[in-house]
C-alpha cells in the first residue's frame, strides 16, 4: 500500500506515534468524555484513521520490531511491581473472594461464548484468550496474550473496539446497579449510606484520569533502576521460556497446553516480577515511576494495534465480538452477585470486584472515587492488580484449551 510516509522512515513514524500518545494522554486528563473513552482508545482510533487515510503504513519496523518486540514485554514487569501478594491477602477481605469468584465467571463466560459463537466468528478462541486475561486483569494481560498467541492485528483491533463498546454499556449498568432499589433491599450497602449521610470529598474540576495520575516524585535514579529491572526480568524470563518450550514435548492437547503455558515468556515475566514484589516489597515500593513508565509503553502498544486495522473489517467483525464480550460480562456479573451474596459481601464490594475484573484496578478505583466509597479505593486497587497476575495464566489456559 502506497502511503504518504514510508515504512522505513522510522524517525517520522516514531514522532507521529509519540505525538499521538501525548495527545491522547492530555485529552483523557483534560476532558471528562475523553477520560471515559480512555487515552488508550483515543490513541488506537488516531492510528486507525492515519492508516486508513494512507498517511502511515500498516506495518513498519518501528511498530513490529520495537514496540511489539521491546516495549510490550518491558511494560509488564514495571506494572507488576504493585503486586505484593502478602499485602493483597491481608488487606482485601471479602472483596478478594468476590473477585476470584468473578474470575471464574470470566473463564466460564469465555468458554460458553466460544461454544455458542465459535462457528460464527473466525479465530474466536484467540479472542477468548485475550478477553479472559483482560476481564480478569486488564490491558497489560490483553497485550501479553495477543503477543503470546500471535493474534492477527486486525482481529486485535476489532476485539478492542468491541471491548470498549461493551465497557461503556457495562459501566452504565454498574452505576445503575449502585442506585437500584431492589439490589439495595437485598444487599447491605454501608458505603452508599455513608455518602448519602455525609456527601463525598472528591476533587472537583478534574477527570478521573487526572485524579489517578497525579504528579509524583521521581528521580533519574528511579528511571535507571526501573528500566534495569524491567529488562533483566524480561531477559531471565525469555531464557526460562526458551528452555522449557524446547524441553516440554507436544503431541496431544494436554502437552500442547503445557508447552504453550510454560514456554510463554509472559508467564515467566509475570511470575518473576510478582515474586520480586512479594519477597522484596520495600525495594518494589521504592521504585518510583514504574507504573507511569509501564503505562506509557502500553499506550504505545495501543497505537500500534490500531495501525494495521481495516475499518471495513472492524465494522464486519466488531458486532459479533460485542455480543461475545457482553456474554462474558453477563456471566462474570452473575458469578459476582450470586457468589458475593453467598459470602456476605456488600453491594459496593460486589460492584467494585466485578469492575476490578472487567475494567481493571484503575477503573475500579475511579468508580470508588466517583461514588465517594473512599474506604474501598485501596482494596479494589489491590484486587485489581492481583488480576494482572492470574489474568495471563488463565488466559493462556483458556486459549490453549479452546484452540486445541
Amino acid at each position: 500500500m502506497n502511503t504518504l510516509i514510508s515504512a522505513d522512515n522510522t524517525w517520522v513514524l516514531m514522532s507521529i506515534m509519540v505525538l499521538v500518545v501525548a495527545f491522547s494522554i492530555w485529552m483523557e486528563q483534560t476532558y471528562a468524555w475523553a477520560s471515559k473513552i480512555s487515552g488508550a482508545i483515543i490513541a488506537l482510533i488516531c492510528a486507525l484513521l492515519l492508516t486508513n487515510l494512507k498517511i502511515i503504513p500498516a506495518s513498519a519496523p518501528i511498530f513490529d520490531d520495537v514496540v511489539w518486540g521491546f516495549a510490550v514485554p518491558m511494560a509488564i514487569p514495571l506494572l507488576l511491581l504493585q503486586v505484593n501478594l502478602s499485602k493483597i491477602w491481608k488487606e482485601t477481605g471479602r472483596m478478594l473472594g468476590i473477585f476470584l469468584i468473578g474470575a471464574l465467571g470470566t473463564v466460564a463466560g469465555a468458554v460458553l461464548g466460544v461454544l455458542i459463537l465459535g462457528k460464527f466468528i473466525p479465530n474466536l478462541p484467540y479472542v477468548a484468550a485475550m478477553m479472559t486475561g483482560s476481564y480478569i486483569g486488564g490491558g497489560v494481560n490483553f497485550t501479553a496474550l495477543a503477543d503470546a498467541f500471535h493474534v492477527d492485528q486486525t482481529l486485535i483491533s476489532a476485539a478492542t473496539v468491541a471491548d470498549n463498546l461493551n465497557m461503556a454499556i457495562y459501566f452504565m449498568i454498574l452505576i445503575a446497579f449502585a442506585g437500584n432499589a431492589w439490589l439495595r433491599k437485598h444487599y447491605p450497602h454501608p458505603h452508599i449510606d455513608h455518602v448519602l449521610a455525609h456527601g463525598t470529598d472528591a476533587e472537583e474540576g478534574k477527570t478521573l484520569a487526572a485524579k489517578y495520575w497525579g504528579r509524583k516524585e521521581i528521580s533519574l535514579r528511579d528511571i535507571a533502576i526501573d528500566f534495569a529491572f524491567s529488562i533483566i526480568v524480561v531477559t531471565i524470563s525469555k531464557a526460562i521460556a526458551g528452555v522449557l518450550s524446547t524441553a516440554i514435548p507436544t503431541g496431544n492437547w494436554f502437552l500442547n497446553m503445557l508447552n504453550t503455558f510454560f514456554g510463554s515468556q509472559y508467564v515467566w515475566i509475570t511470575t518473576v516480577a510478582m515474586l520480586f514484589a512479594t519477597v522484596l516489597p520495600e525495594k518494589a515500593e521504592a521504585m518510583h515511576g514504574a507504573q507511569e513508565l509501564g503505562t506509557y509503553l502500553i499506550y504505545l502498544f495501543f497505537f500500534v494495534i490500531g495501525v494495521p486495522a481495516s475499518i471495513p473489517l472492524i465494522i464486519q467483525q466488531a458486532p459479533l465480538l460485542l455480543v461475545f464480550c457482553l456474554l462474558m460480562v453477563i456471566v462474570n456479573m452473575l458469578f459476582c452477585f450470586i457468589g458475593g451474596k453467598l459470602i456476605g459481601g456488600s453491594l459496593e464490594e460486589i460492584i467494585l470486584a466485578s469492575n476490578a475484573n472487567i475494567g481493571g484496578p484503575t477503573t475500579a478505583a475511579g468508580m470508588a472515587i466517583a461514588q465517594g466509597w473512599n474506604k474501598l479505593v485501596g482494596p479494589c486497587m489491590l484486587v485489581g492488580t492481583f488480576g494482572y497476575v492470574v489474568g495471563t495464566y488463565l488466559g493462556i489456559v483458556v486459549g490453549s484449551l479452546m484452540i486445541g
